[in-house]
């Protein structure tokens, strides 16, 4: 069941954003070749106490860290640990804000050090262009359908292909709420949910550079990778429709 979210509960969820994106903007800059993911873990904790939030992520039954860290073939969910940055890894930072009794979530992709080819940067280009086009059709009157069929005709357009095992969500009291935000048409267009206001969701952009298929990481019951070990992105922001239009919260 969806639950719509009242113009306050908005604007509570709009400062829960806010607080994140000045997590990000001071994280991400401190993220460099040498580090640990573990060293990122502490450090975004820290800016989310700093910014009188807590973590989103340590609400998860069984999840004991404030952002999943992915690199390279790793798709979402790895939890942070000693393995140790190289320039030209493609890391995944995504990262959530629990504020007054309201999650707001983001992830981002990017190359460390900025060090890569031509080919890495088209493929986090591409990611980054289909989560604008998305958002766009996140509008009251619309359909959900109409976001999905956006983000898969984006991503195979440009020869890519999206792990359709893994969706965008609902957000508000709890992390993950109804509905399903697919990166495909799962179903027709028009027998998606006509977006309303009040609804917030976490729209995703999860992606690959050759397979759609996933897998869980040997020892590692939380981090799924690409099946075939092609680079994968994550690109996400939390969206709320509102009367008066749509809101980027992150």
């Amino acid at each position: 069941m969806i639950k719509y979210k009242t113009e306050q509960e908005i604007e509570v969820m709009t400062e829960a954003g806010r607080r994140l994106k000045k997590v990000v903007e001071k994280l991400l800059p401190q993220i460099k070749a040498g580090m640990s993911t573990l060293e990122i873990d502490r450090e975004a904790e820290r800016l989310i106490v700093e910014e009188g939030g807590q973590s989103s992520f340590k609400k998860v039954n069984g999840y004991h860290w404030s952002t999943c860290l992915t690199i390279n073939e790793q798709v979402v969910h790895t939890p942070p640990s000693k393995r140790i940055l190289k320039a030209g890894d493609v890391l995944t930072v995504d990262i959530g804000l629990f504020y007054r009794g309201f999650h707001s979530d983001y992830s981002t992709t990017f190359i460390v050090d900025g060090k890569s080819d031509a080919k890495t940067e088209k493929f986090l280009k591409v990611g980054e262009e289909t989560l604008e086009k998305a958002i766009k059709k996140a509008i009251a009157g619309r359909r959900i359908g109409e976001i999905s069929d956006t983000i898969g005709k984006n991503i195979y357009g440009h020869g890519y292909f999206i792990m359709k095992d893994l969706t965008g969500h609902g957000i508000g009291r709890e992390l993950h709420e109804d509905p399903y935000v697919f990166g495909y048409n799962e179903r027709p267009v028009e027998k998606t949910i006509v977006i309303k206001p009040g609804l917030v969701i976490a729209i995703e952009i999860i992606y690959s550079m050759g397979t759609e298929e996933i897998a869980y990481e040997k020892g590692d019951s939380w981090s799924i990778v690409t099946a075939d070990g092609s680079l994968s992105a994550c690109f996400e922001h939390t969206v709320a429709i509102t009367k008066h239009g749509t809101r980027v919260l992150t």
